[in-house]
């Protein structure tokens, strides 16, 4: 079940997004958090910390796991994912970093480091609650379309488009690594509760697609039509498809 709540733009969405994880936190000191990266969360990262600095949430108890790397970069490349999320949450909040958990980009061996991550996910007794953003080929963690919906963590050839998107954070389209580590769509299904975030008149068609369209491993995002609590927290031009053609979803 799908639960969609409109803003009026993104720092509306970031606010509401943040009350959502900030609740969860207050709720269960010990929960597991499922993080991502990429542009759409910073904003409710940068709300999520003004809450900790105003002495409103506790993380010291929390554990963490993110939803995918870059194979072939270190934690300490400004490019990894390890390293966005000390710059833009860990190193702003009392988190301790040993709970925090990011696949190992370096890691050569693809087998060995997906059961690794699977069974940390395991150990922690699941997620609590997934962020999620969407990306211009509906893929959620890094798990691009497919013939078929992928299962735990894998290694991930990443889509042209994917990369193309990517590009604006590298020096040059040529360094975006070509392949990633990725929680696999069944990892991210067994979260209690997933909470997806998407901003800007580009992902209106593909957040339509994932909400209202058929399920299928062509738009990985769409599987999330089958949970059982999933909140999309989107602003209007993100929501611009789904009220011309899908209004009843709005509620």
């Amino acid at each position: 079940m799908i639960k969609i709540i409109q803003t009026k733009d993104y720092a509306e969405l970031s606010r509401k997004a943040a009350n959502i994880i900030a609740a969860q936190v207050i709720l269960n000191s010990r929960s597991v958090l499922g993080l991502a990266t990429g542009s759409s969360p910073l904003g409710l990262y940068a709300e999520l910390i003004k809450m900790y600095q105003a002495g409103d949430l506790d993380f010291s108890k929390i554990r963490t796991v993110n939803l995918d790397e870059y194979r072939g970069l270190t934690s300490d490349n400004d490019q990894s994912y390890a390293y966005f999320m000390r710059e833009n949450l860990f190193n702003h909040i009392n988190i301790d970093l040993d709970n925090t958990n990011v696949p190992d980009g370096t890691e050569p061996d693809a087998e060995k480091e997906c059961a690794r991550y699977d069974a940390v996910i395991d150990s922690m007794g699941g997620v609590d609650i997934q962020l999620l953003g969407i990306g211009l080929t509906g893929h959620i963690g890094f798990n691009e379309p497919a013939e078929v919906f992928s299962k735990g963590t894998n290694c991930v050839d990443l889509d042209p488009k994917t990369i193309q998107s990517n590009a604006r954070f590298f020096a040059s389209i040529d360094d975006v690594p070509k392949q990633a580590y990725t929680m696999g769509i069944q990892s991210i299904m067994k979260a209690k509760k997933i909470l997806l975030i998407a901003n800007g008149e580009g992902k209106a068609d593909i957040l339509y697609r994932a909400c209202c369209g058929p399920i299928t491993p062509k738009v990985p995002a769409s599987i999330l039509q089958l949970h059982p609590d999933v909140i999309v927290v989107a602003d209007e031009p993100a929501l611009r498809v789904i009220r011309e053609k899908c209004p009843s979803s709005l509620g």
